[in-house]
């Protein structure tokens, strides 16, 4: 099994090459396209034409667009991700910061989404032909018909206005130090420095951005585990399983639900790219310092060089959530194990 995973994530790393390299190209050619002068929004009152044409030549603007790709490209394979125009710092400092807090904040609607949607799947199957399907197959149209961002303002005026029992801006408390950095993200620095003050308070501040991040995985996993536990339930094996006097609980949990989750861990990877875009408009909304509100800021600015890195990032951490699942999945089907080997 673990040959099969390694060879399956091999395979995958080699798909991901052209992936990112047509990715990059798509990007900076948009970005170059667009009518807007990252040179002349950065520069200083009281800057002068010598000094537009320095900045410019330094970042490598006053070449054609293909030896800028050329040369950005050249610049990425030995590691250099090039400098922030409006910040003034390298890209990759300002990637590096904010990259941990977007990946606990979809760590956490990640978990929270798969809790609602499997604990509703398996309701929605229990119940079957009755209210309380009906119900929550109602319930799952209506938070699909609402995006992301809409939920986050409504989270924000009903548990932080209305009922101020939430925070829901930034990160942490204002009044709270940051603990030392030891790995860049803020829940495991907490623990590790026995802050857990800013535990809890980072916990609170993602609880709102979390689950409006949430209600986009989470009826899709609902109706998609219903409609696999409806035919897991008919084949063969589960027949038998009755056979041999297993209870229904027994088969549902031990038989059924293995082959049923298959589909909905197919969804998570299909889902991801959804999830990290739906993060864009939530941090902004939230004021959570993560990579969404980083992008934000960068296109704010025509920020070239963070642009461009951002968008790399999110290619790739798609890509990868994207192979841990066949890896999940591989190991819970043994048919696509025979088949692979």
């Amino acid at each position: 099994m673990t040959l099969l995973a390694l060879r399956l994530l091999a395979s995958r790393a080699l798909l991901a090459v052209p992936i990112l390299i047509a990715v990059s190209i798509l990007v900076f050619v948009i970005l170059r396209l667009l009518p807007a002068d990252p040179i002349a929004m950065s520069l200083p009152p009281g800057a002068n034409a010598a000094d537009y044409e320095r900045l410019k030549a330094d970042f490598g603007l006053d070449r054609s667009l293909p030896e800028q790709y050329v040369r950005w490209a050249a610049k990425l394979l030995t590691g250099d991700f090039g400098g922030s125009i409006y910040f003034r710092r390298p890209a990759i400092d300002l990637v590096a910061r904010a990259l941990p807090a977007t990946l606990e904040l979809i760590t956490f609607a990640l978990a929270l989404g798969l809790g609602i949607g499997i604990g509703g799947g398996l309701l929605m199957y229990l119940w079957r032909d009755g209210p309380g399907e009906t119900v929550l197959d109602g319930s799952t149209t209506v938070m699909m018909s609402i995006p992301e961002f809409l939920w986050a303002i409504l989270f924000i005026l009903g548990f932080g206005v209305l009922m101020p029992i939430l925070p829901f801006f930034g990160r942490i408390d204002p009044g709270l130090a940051s603990p030392p950095i030891y790995s860049g993200f803020l829940l495991i620095d907490s623990v590790l420095a026995g802050r857990f003050d800013v535990l809890r308070s980072a916990l609170t501040h993602m609880v709102l951005p979390a689950v409006a991040l949430s209600i986009g995985i989470a009826p899709l996993v609902m109706r998609v585990l219903r409609a696999s536990l409806h035919e897991a339930m008919l084949d063969d094996y589960v027949t038998q399983a009755r056979l041999r006097g297993q209870s229904e609980a027994s088969v549902l949990v031990r038989h059924a639900l293995r082959n049923a989750a298959l589909p909905t861990i197919s969804l998570i990877g299909v889902q991801s790219g959804f999830l990290f875009g739906g993060t864009v408009l939530v941090e902004l909304i939230f004021a959570y310092p993560g990579l969404g509100q980083l992008m934000v800021d960068a296109v704010r600015n025509h920020d070239l060089p963070v642009i461009q890195l951002v968008g790399l990032v999110y290619c790739a951490l798609v890509l990868i959530i994207n192979a841990l699942v066949d890896v999940v999945t591989l190991a819970i089907n043994p048919r696509l194990r025979q088949i692979a080997s």
